[in-house]
């Protein structure tokens, strides 16, 4: 039988300014360690610690701009468009734009604190 999932958890987010993350699948909300959904909601200026993730990131861009900084550069992934961050590549993701971003992540295996290894 399908399990339902009435409502996000809200989670804490890194960064210099507040970010809304709400997850629906992952560790915290449905207790699922293989992968984890959520939506992101980054205001203008936003930005967080560089991170080398032990888990793949794939990230659809609803409204606005997010700016992913890895080590060969930089992509801006606007509305509509999509990217792959790929586990053990280090990348840093910010939301420049005055209007911010909002965007859905999928992170297999689920995202976790432990296994983000964000920059110190």
């Amino acid at each position: 039988m399908p399990t339902p999932i009435a409502r996000p958890t809200r989670i804490e987010a890194a960064g210099n300014k507040p970010k809304v993350i709400d997850e629906y699948v992952g560790r915290v909300n449905s207790r699922h360690e293989a992968l984890s959904v959520a939506h992101m909601r980054s205001p203008g200026g936003w930005v967080e610690p560089g991170q080398t993730p032990e888990f793949d990131e794939f990230t659809v861009v609803l409204q606005g701009m997010l700016r992913v900084t890895h080590g060969g550069g930089v992509l801006d992934v606007r509305a509509g468009q999509a990217v792959v961050a790929h586990k053990g590549e280090w990348v840093q993701y910010s939301t420049p734009e005055p209007d911010g971003a909002e965007y859905v992540a999928v992170c297999l295996p689920a995202f976790s604190p432990q296994t983000v290894h964000r920059d110190a």
